[in-house]
């Protein structure tokens, strides 16, 4: 699918995500990186050395999920926006995005939950916006969703006046 339209398939983002008791003990960084391209900000911005890519930096990302934490430093380093943090907790999900449109977002509002295909597939509720010089204008939002979407989302679409 990916080959025809870009968009990963189900299976295939599936494949990047670590069993779900990983992602009930703390924030997890998801890295959707399917093309091998030259490119190594994630592996060289992780203070835990959680990421590997290696000396030919065409080589796909992999993560430990052992070691990562979840501070969404690879998140702001990625130039093709291509890695979020996620976190299940009970019912509901944490998705941490990178976000570089203006107007950003703002704490407590509603936005349209989308995924990989572009379509919006429920309503998430903005718990954080980060954004400051450290972060190279791509603010972080953190949104909360039910947890039935952990594995679909992948961005948000903000709605007029949230």
């Amino acid at each position: 699918m990916i080959e025809k339209n870009g968009v990963a398939t189900a299976a295939m983002s599936r494949k990047e995500f670590p069993e779900e008791e990983k992602m009930l003990e703390r924030p997890k960084a998801i890295i959707e990186c399917y093309k091998e391209i030259p490119c190594n900000p994630c592996e060289t911005s992780c203070p835990f050395d959680a990421i590997t890519i290696g000396a030919d930096i065409n080589v796909r990302p992999q993560i430990d999920f052992e070691a990562c934490t979840g501070c969404a430093i690879c998140v702001y380093n990625c130039p093709g926006l291509a890695i979020t943090v996620r976190q299940k907790i009970a019912d509901k999900a944490i998705l941490k995005i990178p976000y570089e449109f203006l107007p950003r977002p703002k704490k407590d509002g509603r936005v349209n939950v989308v995924n990989r295909a572009g379509e919006v597939i429920t309503e998430g509720k903005v718990l954080k916006v980060l954004d400051n010089m450290k972060t190279n204008k791509t603010a972080l939002i953190h949104v909360e969703i039910d947890a039935d979407h952990l594995y679909d989302a992948m961005t948000i679409e903000v709605l007029y006046g949230s």
